[in-house]
């Protein structure tokens, strides 16, 4: 039986995320997971994340108008990242994956510690596909073990070329059909229960009003702000999930 201070606590987490999310497009399911690690197990944590990630993220793919350019550029890399979840969610159900987490968070933390001192990657239009089909399937199968949406694909993003709105769009449209690609697997790998989906469709009220006021932040920001706070929210996500990570194998 959930008492009322799970139940607050959750409210809390997910208004938090939500708006941080409305704000750089992204953070919702890890800056949660990170702070949900601390009452629950990560399986449940990951669990109570799909219903305000999936919905969440339908809003941000349908909140631009160019969707259709952009699923045409993101398209390899979208294929396999939702078929590699499965894969993931497998080995989230039959390994240990602490050692593996910290190894995505010192990856995000190097990755944001680049971009804010001015290095950035870039992909010439040859390698575009296959590099999209090789870091979609690392994207899946991360996502599908960890719950964590935003390794590689931020940096595939970026490097392709979009810009501010249109890597809010793309990741939208990636993270939304994530989240329904591992609702499926993690029913499939008996991972979900009828409680935990209850508990995870209450999160999404919260998580859609932080949501809605961190949009209207957003709208005020620059380009070049947008930037780095997207690249200050990677580094802090990174240092969560490190933390997090240090803290179930201590636990």
């Amino acid at each position: 039986m959930t008492d009322y201070l799970t139940i607050l606590i959750i409210g809390i987490t997910f208004f938090l995320a939500g708006g941080i999310k409305g704000v750089v497009g992204l953070g919702l399911p890890t800056i949660s997971l990170a702070l949900l690690a601390i009452m629950f197990d990560l399986i449940t944590a990951i669990v109570l994340t799909l219903v305000p990630s999936l919905v969440t993220n339908v809003w941000q793919a349908l909140s631009g108008t160019g969707g259709k350019v952009i699923l045409q550029r993101i398209l390899p890399f979208l294929i396999m990242a939702l078929i590699a979840i499965w894969l993931g969610a497998y080995i989230l159900s039959s390994q240990n994956i602490t050692l593996l987490t910290i190894l995505l968070g010192a990856l995000l933390i190097t990755y944001s510690l680049l971009s804010l001192i001015g290095i950035n990657f870039t992909l010439q239009s040859k390698y575009k596909t296959w590099a999209g089909i090789v870091l979609g399937t690392v994207n899946g199968v991360i996502t599908g073990m960890a719950g964590v949406y935003i390794v590689p694909s931020v940096m595939y993003f970026q490097a392709i070329g979009l810009r501010r709105d249109e890597i809010v769009q793309a990741m939208g449209i990636l993270f939304s059909l994530s989240s329904a690609s591992m609702l499926f697997a993690y029913r499939h790998q008996g991972l979900l229960t009828m409680e935990q989906a209850v508990l995870s469709l209450y999160a999404l009220f919260p998580a859609l009003i932080g949501m809605y006021y961190g949009k209207k932040i957003r709208a005020y920001l620059s380009e070049t702000t947008f930037k780095k706070i997207l690249f200050i929210s990677l580094l802090f996500i990174g240092c969560f999930i490190v933390i997090k990570s240090l803290f179930i194998s201590t636990g």
